[in-house]
């Protein structure tokens, strides 16, 4: 256990730096502003409390790279949001900067990329399978439509690396256990379905590295598997590994 939070909540997105981790929006309540920020180098203490999100919302997604995290979508407690928030890694004292928007509102999204394009998936507003980039050069725009997903489905969770992004588990109307893969040389066409994940889940979380993407927790249950996806074969179903020390749901 390491951190913690500036405050109880859940529902939030996250993304990082290579020196520390951003966790921004969530609940309790009908969402909540809070950016809090944890520093990697010392990471037994708090989370510092950071800027803040242009608006309060809970069930968001964020990605970014070495510079941004982009928080997407989300809901405020009567609708789905399409806004787009970027916090500015140099300067994050300040209110966060409201860019672009999604081509949907959608809550529940779940998003990956690389270093100049963030992908974000799925989600509720309807249910959707509609994949949106965000190109970090130029991020005052609505969104361009890419992908989409194979499926459908939302409260799932993405990793990938620099050439493929990973989409996996979600729920519509039953949890998946489907992994889509996104090409980022090529992202008009249908992302390709790949794994797929040990079990079916949703709401789970997702990170990786170049070579593998690792997918924990989740419900029904809540669970504690964790699966890795060797990206040099990414046909085959997802391997147990780990597990967590506690079985985790609503990641």
């Amino acid at each position: 256990p390491k951190g913690p939070l500036s405050s109880v909540r859940a529902w939030h997105g996250a993304s990082s730096s290579t020196s520390y981790g951003y966790f921004a929006a969530g609940i309790p309540g009908n969402g909540v502003s809070t950016v809090d920020r944890l520093d990697f180098a010392s990471d037994s203490s708090t989370a510092t409390q950071k800027g803040n999100l242009s608006l309060a919302k809970r069930w968001t997604t964020s990605v970014g790279n070495n510079s941004y995290s982009y928080v997407s979508g989300g809901h405020n407690g009567s609708s789905a949001l399409s806004s787009i928030d970027r916090i500015d890694f140099a300067d994050d004292t300040s209110t966060a900067s409201p860019k672009g928007t999604l081509s949907v509102s959608k809550q529940w999204p779940f998003a990956t990329g690389n270093q100049s394009y963030g992908y974000v998936a799925g989600g509720e507003s309807p249910s959707v399978s509609i994949m949106n980039r965000i190109d970090y050069s130029s991020d005052t725009g609505t969104t361009p439509t890419k992908g989409p997903l194979t499926i459908a489905r939302y409260a799932g969770a993405a990793t990938g690396n620099a050439s493929y992004g990973y989409f996996g588990g979600g729920v519509v109307p039953s949890p998946k256990s489907t992994i889509d893969r996104i090409d980022y040389s090529s992202d008009t066409p249908t992302a390709a379905a790949k794994g797929p994940l040990s079990l079916a889940r949703r709401s789970l979380s997702a990170t990786g590295t170049t070579d593998y993407g690792y997918w924990g927790g989740g419900t029904p249950g809540p669970v504690s598997t964790v699966d890795r996806l060797d990206y040099s074969s990414d046909t085959t179903t997802a391997v147990a590994k780990g597990s967590l020390s506690n079985a985790t749901g609503w990641l």
